[in-house]
């Protein structure tokens, strides 16, 4: 999946380039657009780059706490990065994690792209793991998307359809699912969030998926799966996904897209921290975080093609890997200022298999057993980011500079 966004992210610059587009409303005013709300259900989601959006999240924390009588758990948190057919890592390690018998009821799940498509599954616990295991292991590439003909490629809003996905989220995600993620949120406290981009705005958005599941409804149902379909459309290569939103009783359109644009992968605000300390909101003592990048830290060495379409979509990959690179920094960061506990994990240097396709079945099912074999023997959790303790050593399993949990 990782070539294929690289690829037809350069491809949809080329060729939609000065084209015409569908019809739309018109997204919120400039003065307006963060008041903008889903209509009906107000506070369903936080502009986590505003001091707006933070205080929403600390207020939703407090009334937790006060509605439950206590603070919030475990103190575990989950966070599953972008990669597309590369979540199959993630899915291979959630599910040996299961099987060791050690894998923690998260107090807080975050997902980002395939990562958005892994989390719910997560947050749920190991009865989701032959979800997870199917989906990762047994998808082709019509069960994710379908190419267009070239002509309607120009005049639409993306290269390929992702109706197939769609139903794929929606096979999983029924009324029943949702009422499990309600009693989650509602009953424990606990919190499910998944990443998008509101590319008008140019902003991160972070959905409460316990907040939306608590609703109950159809329209609820299929919110929860459109912000899901949302997280993982690549930009040129899949649709957005339109949201209705209402300020002061007028209606625009939102268009969203993969929350990777923003973020690969994220925890929570530094701030929020911050203000949830200052709220009183009472945490676990001993918090760790565990994040796992659905991806590779070291790049491949390439013999680029003198030509337009090589030297773009090489560029890109680098953009992409330094990103995401600097998507950890951030995240290690906030641990390090909220004493928690950082723990990462990733698609090492000695997973040598290639893949001939994107989601190529057999490159899936040997990623997501790499990340099982590793996890059921106890996985080499990476306590720093690349760079500070040699994580990008081919060795790097077997050196004292990284710390082995039991988890």
């Amino acid at each position: 999946m990782q070539a294929l966004k690289i690829f037809l992210l350069a491809l949809a610059a080329l060729v939609l380039a000065g084209c015409s587009s569908l019809e739309r409303k018109n997204s919120a005013p400039d003065t307006q657009y963060m008041q903008a709300q889903i209509p009906d259900w107000p506070n369903v989601r936080y502009l986590i780059s505003t001091k707006a959006g933070v205080t929403a999240m600390v207020n939703d924390l407090v009334a937790d706490q006060e509605r439950l009588g206590r603070g919030v758990g475990s103190g575990k948190y989950l966070s599953l990065s972008g990669g597309g057919d590369n979540g199959a890592f993630g899915a291979g390690l959630l599910v040996g994690w299961s099987q060791r018998g050690t894998r923690p009821d998260f107090d807080l799940v975050t997902g980002v792209s395939t990562g958005a498509l892994l989390a719910p599954f997560a947050y749920l616990g190991k009865d989701y793991d032959p979800v997870m295991t199917y989906v990762y292991t047994q998808t082709s590439p019509d069960q994710i998307y379908r190419m267009r003909w070239l002509l309607s490629v120009v005049t639409n809003d993306g290269i390929a359809d992702t109706a197939p996905l769609y139903d794929l989220i929606a096979k999983y995600v029924d009324a029943d699912f949702l009422r499990k993620v309600a009693h989650e949120h509602q009953a424990k406290g606990r919190w499910l969030l998944i990443g998008t981009t509101n590319i008008d705005a140019g902003m991160p958005v972070v959905w409460n998926m316990g907040k939306i599941a608590s609703i109950g409804t159809p329209e609820a149902l299929d919110l929860f799966r459109k912000i899901m379909l949302a997280s993982a459309s690549i930009p040129g290569a899949f649709p957005p996904v339109m949201f209705d939103v209402a300020v002061n009783g007028e209606t625009y359109h939102e268009m969203h897209v993969d929350g990777g644009v923003s973020a690969q992968v994220f925890l929570y605000p530094t701030a929020a921290a911050k203000r949830a300390d200052a709220a009183g909101v009472m945490r676990n003592n001993k918090r760790d975080a565990y994040i796992i990048r659905n991806s590779r830290l070291d790049t491949d060495k390439e013999d680029v093609q003198r030509s337009t379409i090589s030297i773009v979509k090489r560029s890109i990959s680098q953009l992409i890997q330094a990103q995401g690179v600097g998507d950890i920094y951030q995240i290690y960061q906030t641990t390090q200022k909220d004493h928690v506990g950082f723990n990462l994990a990733f698609i090492g240097p000695d997973f040598k298999t290639t893949r001939k396709v994107e989601f190529d079945p057999d490159y899936m099912k040997a990623l997501y057993q790499y990340g099982y074999d590793r996890a059921l023997k106890g996985y080499p959790w990476a306590k720093t980011p690349p760079g500070l303790e040699r994580t990008f050593d081919e060795d790097l399993r077997s050196k004292a500079t990284l710390t082995s949990s039991n988890q």
